[in-house]
């Protein structure tokens, strides 16, 4: 699907951030049925993240319609205090990020990344990514850590995703977490994402060929994302994710280039 008026902005003003959480709601609770029942009430996915100070919301738009969005948050020194925490992400709640924490860095958290399933396959995604690129140089920051979706509750498709990205060669060659509060996934679970067939040639050591979810493999393949940590449950969406870090100066050349492109084309507006 092609469109000649893409942009993307930080979402500022009301009707902005109620676009937010409706294409949230429209992939997390209508799509894929992640969400709480009473959530369908509103129609929209909101967390006490999105309010704060720190956190910055990125909107595509085709045209008039908003078809994507991401959140990226930063540091916050409320929500560290509150957790006795270093910076107060969310993710230092699930693995301890001591060891990434050094003078020069300034992480950042993106996350709730939603394209509405009729735009996947158009531009959506890589304006996208350009305008969490963009609005994250622009405030300083030189990596992110996020835990890309697996699309399962299963532990054994999630490990084997694991087994599959790191025979892809996508683990950090520098960087391991320590998970902090390992949780437990369900005893049968309801969504598994191999086949039987594809569990068997694992089993067999043929790793060639296997798929990877969406997330973990977009991330790798055009952010230059490795992963650091096995497989973590997410006990709000219930599915397992895979942690992950990503270095703005490591992003993949070819990528680099389609966002310099769009710069160049459309400047945003925030």
């Amino acid at each position: 699907m092609t469109c000649r008026q893409w942009r993307w902005r930080v979402a500022a003003t009301q009707r902005e951030l109620d676009d937010v959480a409706r294409i949230r709601w429209a992939v997390f609770g209508g799509e894929l049925g992640l969400l709480p029942e009473q959530s369908a009430l509103s129609r929209r996915e909101v967390t006490c993240v999105d309010t704060l100070d720190t956190t910055v919301h990125v909107l595509v738009h085709a045209g008039d319609e908003p078809v994507a969005t991401m959140r990226v948050a930063l540091p916050n020194a409320e929500v560290a205090a509150n957790l006795g925490a270093k910076v107060g992400l969310e993710m230092e709640q699930r693995v301890d990020l001591s060891g990434l924490l050094q003078p020069g860095r300034l992480f950042a958290e993106p996350s709730r990344f939603c394209v509405l399933p009729k735009w996947r396959r158009s531009e959506a995604v890589t304006w996208l990514q350009a305008g969490m690129y963009a609005e994250s140089r622009r405030r300083g920051v030189t990596h992110w850590i996020a835990s890309a979706n697996l699309e399962t509750d299963s532990p054994e498709d999630a490990l084997l995703s694991w087994q599959v990205a790191a025979h892809r060669g996508w683990l950090s060659p520098h960087w391991r977490v320590a998970v902090t509060d390992p949780c437990r996934a369900p005893v049968r679970p309801r969504s598994p994402f191999y086949t039987p067939e594809e569990r068997a040639q694992a089993a067999q050591g043929l790793l060639d060929g296997l798929r990877l979810p969406r997330a973990p493999s977009l991330f790798a393949r055009t952010m230059g994302a490795r992963f650091i940590a096995e497989p973590l449950y997410d006990t709000y969406f219930q599915w397992f994710t895979l942690p992950l870090v990503m270095a703005l100066d490591e992003i993949p050349a070819d990528s680099m280039a389609r966002f310099h492109a769009m710069e160049n084309d459309v400047s945003p507006t925030a």
